[in-house]
């Protein structure tokens, strides 16, 4: 069996090795937005009952118009890493995977557990005609790469040609509309989709996703999701952030993601990438850095296929941008 796969977000490790409360602890290894949006009123049934039609109703039809999937409804599920896990069951592979790379390693995992033969590319050209299934972040994780939707049209098309289905994970999409396939689902029955919400809220804890694809496709994997999947306080919350103004957000992340990239240039270091919720560095004194980070009580994301890189996520604020500036200039002073 494959083994586990480190991700960010590992604060308590890192404490036991390097010492701190966690409290004490500047957590920049997530791609998660720092300041959790406030949480709307959830009525008390959606905590004393188990979550009805009418409440996923009501957050599909929410989500619709935050995606803007027009007449698809997308279909919610506890958080898109479960859809992972079911991916090669759902789409029933019959020929190799392709994944774009380097990104989320768990679709690599989850294909190799299931005893699919799995490929990573670099390039939509690098895609083999014996490809059954593609995955494709846009834009990516960790490198920040993104195509626009004219060309992944384009590029599902060419694969429901060759009878290919195409899986778009759109993670960080929410900072990048412009880029979104959701608008054209309707017209790509090989496409799915896969949405996160608690990235762009903040609100990871909260274990909620969304699918976009065309009914078949939906209705398959509600089956294999089963009963009550998604909890009622999910889908009520989910149904009011959908339906308020997000601009302030979106220019919050904005400003802290220039912030950032700012910090981590003046602290002498090499940004190739990265979306307004991470940004991705390269640096040959990388594990150097990182040791120096945790003992600062630092966090960022290493990784282990790529050992010059290192991925920072946001601050929550002013105090804690300044904390990494003066740790990066007490690296290289």
């Amino acid at each position: 069996m494959n083994a586990p796969i480190v991700h960010g977000g590992g604060i308590t490790a890192a404490a036991v090795t390097y010492g701190g409360e966690l409290e004490q602890w500047l957590d920049l290894s997530t791609g998660i937005n720092p300041c959790p949006v406030p949480l709307p009123d959830v009525p008390m049934r959606a905590w004393h009952r188990l979550p009805d039609r009418y409440l996923v109703d009501r957050a599909r039809a929410a989500a619709r118009s935050y995606y803007r999937s027009g007449e698809i409804l997308p279909l919610p599920v506890p958080g898109t890493q479960s859809v992972i896990q079911l991916l090669p069951r759902l789409l029933e592979v019959a020929g190799r995977v392709a994944i774009l790379g380097p990104t989320y390693g768990e679709y690599e995992r989850a294909f190799r557990m299931a005893g699919s033969s799995v490929d990573l590319v670099t390039r939509l050209d690098d895609v083999e005609t014996e490809h059954a299934v593609i995955v494709i972040a846009n834009p990516n994780n960790p490198t920040g790469r993104a195509y626009g939707p004219e060309e992944l049209v384009a590029f599902c098309k060419e694969m429901r040609a060759r009878g290919a289905v195409v899986v778009v994970d759109e993670a960080f999409g929410d900072t990048c509309a412009e880029l979104s396939l959701v608008p054209f689902v309707a017209r790509l029955p090989n496409v799915l989709i896969c949405r996160s919400f608690g990235k762009f809220f903040g609100l990871a804890g909260l274990r909620l996703g969304f699918v976009v694809a065309v009914v078949p496709i939906l209705r398959r994997l509600e089956e294999l999701l089963g009963p009550w999947a998604v909890s009622g306080p999910a889908l009520s919350i989910a149904t009011e952030l959908f339906s308020s103004d997000v601009t302030a957000i979106q220019r919050r992340l904005s400003e802290r993601a220039g912030v950032l990239r700012r910090t981590l240039e003046e602290g002498g270091l090499q940004v190739i990438g990265g979306t307004d919720l991470f940004a991705l560095v390269d640096d040959e004194q990388a594990g150097e850095l990182h040791q120096h980070l945790c003992r600062n009580h630092i966090l960022v994301r290493k990784f282990d296929y790529e050992p010059r890189w290192l991925r920072f996520g946001l601050a929550a604020d002013v105090a804690g941008e300044q904390r990494l500036s003066n740790a990066l200039q007490s690296f290289r002073p």
